[in-house]
């Protein structure tokens, strides 16, 4: 278990792994009440993370499910103990009252998953945001955001990224971005530039693997969502967030976390290559292009490479 788990992750850690137990010895809920002689809307809310499980609670629960090698119960001991845990960077006084309930805790998954996937329909990903470019993004919500907390969430952006850039290893992110992402003036030209000139230098490290979805090909009627893994990439393990406008939410029901990878995967083998995808990011980031090695214009909308990431 790594010491640098956060409470949210630690806590789901948890309670994933009791509800794969129980799953796996066939019982119900109502069942391990019985034999733990707790009541069943204990267990209910420890698999459903709503509360945190003790050490002295654990212990014996794990046993009873079946789960006895020393070093797993050790570590399931010791998340449980970390999800009781409070203060992260994002509970600096300078943060409070600026996150949403649902993005505080995709934060604190963000700063844990192994691999993630995006799509970006309307703007850049906030994580990869310039401060500039995130006011302009906030700006038409004036009416619901005040100026502190635009600037409070401007910072939190830039706050995220650094931290993903002193990860190691970084994890592995897929992103789509619809092609209008790229033909959207925000900000200004100049904002437009530096915003793409940043994504195009994280692109060029190795773990971001962006890829332009044409608007001449159809796309799942989807806003903004993310799919984070925090190891193994499987559904069951996964987080989907999702936001439109002003609001968001952390979706944790199998069936639609399965359902938007699966829209996810089809658009972006419907996407264009990574190679003419960087070119057109480079473009709108008004980057020299090399001379020998630029790719034609003219194939930015023509054929698509097939093939998931996965």
């Amino acid at each position: 278990m790594s010491s640098g788990d956060t409470p949210a992750v630690a806590r789901r850690k948890v309670r994933l792994a009791i509800k794969d137990a129980r799953n796996a010895k066939g019982d119900t809920q109502t069942q391990v009440a019985e034999a733990m002689e707790w009541s069943l809307s204990k267990v209910m809310r420890i698999e459903s993370g709503e509360v945190t499980i003790s050490a002295n609670d654990l212990r014996p629960l794990l046993s009873y499910l079946g789960i006895k090698d020393r070093r797993t119960v050790d570590d399931l001991v010791q998340a449980a103990k970390a999800s009781k845990q409070r203060r992260q960077w994002w509970d600096e006084s300078r943060y409070q009252g600026h996150l949403t309930p649902a993005m505080r805790q995709y934060i604190s998954f963000e700063a844990e998953a192994t691999s993630t996937r995006t799509f970006a329909p309307a703007a850049i990903p906030g994580w990869m945001q310039t401060e500039e470019y995130a006011h302009a993004v906030m700006q038409p919500f004036v009416e619901d955001l005040t100026s502190e907390v635009i600037s409070a969430r401007s910072a939190i952006r830039t706050a995220r990224r650094n931290v993903l850039l002193k990860r190691n290893p970084r994890p592995s992110i897929y992103m789509v971005l619809d092609e209008s992402v790229l033909l959207r003036n925000i900000g200004g030209d100049q904002t437009t530039r530096e915003q793409f000139t940043l994504i195009h230098s994280l692109i060029g490290e190795g773990w971001l693997h962006i890829r332009i979805h044409p608007m001449a090909n159809p796309f799942a009627p989807f806003g903004h969502f993310d799919l984070l893994y925090l190891s193994p990439e499987e559904s069951g393990h996964a987080v989907l967030y999702r936001e439109s406008g002003t609001v968001d939410e952390i979706v944790d029901d199998e069936t639609r976390i399965v359902r938007h990878r699966k829209a996810w995967d089809q658009m972006w083998d419907g996407s264009l290559d990574q190679e003419n995808s960087t070119a057109r990011i480079a473009r709108a980031a008004q980057l020299p292009r090399p001379a020998a090695d630029a790719p034609d214009d003219s194939d930015d909308s023509g054929p698509v490479e097939r093939g998931s990431s996965r």
